[in-house]
């Protein structure tokens, strides 16, 4: 990461003055969004949950990384879930994206992967959604969250595991077991 803020520090200093031409608009775009990330994944590493773990699979781009959460209690205790996070150009003025690559079976994250949290959601009629002064701490304390107090049968995404929560508790207990033995360790 020390790699990145280098460049970044070394790109302004021979940029100079900022031109209009369009290509160093969308140079200076992404630049942007890297010196946000430079700050912002410090700020994360100095505060992260004891129960997630950061990968950065090429230092010098802070943009994509991985997360992996093991959560320490409830349903999902045991189970090593990885999550894959993106940062697109136009951050902060929209969220990441995420997506779960682990299978699991939960009322706010599809098999697939797809997640329900809204601070992740773009527009939000409840207000919770994403606003340019969240930060990617907030993204991972929310996954994070994700298996212990923002778990929600009752707004879920996964439609078929809500139900099943709330049709027979301990046979879902059951097979959250069975998806973190096959698919989370």
């Amino acid at each position: 990461m020390l790699t990145l803020a280098s460049k970044l520090k070394r790109d302004d200093g021979v940029k100079g003055p900022r031109t209009s031409n369009p290509t160093s608009d969308s140079t200076r775009r992404v630049s942007v969004r890297d010196k946000l990330l430079v700050k912002e994944v410090a700020e994360l590493e100095a505060n992260l949950p004891c129960t997630c773990e950061l990968k950065f699979p090429d230092p010098n781009k802070l943009h994509y990384f991985l997360l992996t959460v093991n959560p320490d209690e409830g349903y999902y205790q045991n189970g090593t879930f990885q999550f894959e996070i993106e940062v697109p150009d136009a951050y902060n003025m929209v969220p990441p994206k995420v997506k779960c690559l682990t299978r699991i079976w939960h009322p706010n994250i599809t098999e697939t992967g797809e997640i329900c949290l809204s601070l992740l959601r773009e527009h939000s009629i409840d207000g919770t959604g994403w606003a340019p002064t969240r930060t990617l701490k907030d993204v991972v304390w929310g996954l994070n969250s994700l298996f212990t107090d923002l778990l929600n049968f009752d707004d879920p995404l996964n439609i078929e595991a809500a139900e099943h929560h709330l049709r027979d508790k301990e046979d879902f207990r059951t097979k959250v077991d069975d998806y973190i033995k096959r698919y989370a360790r």
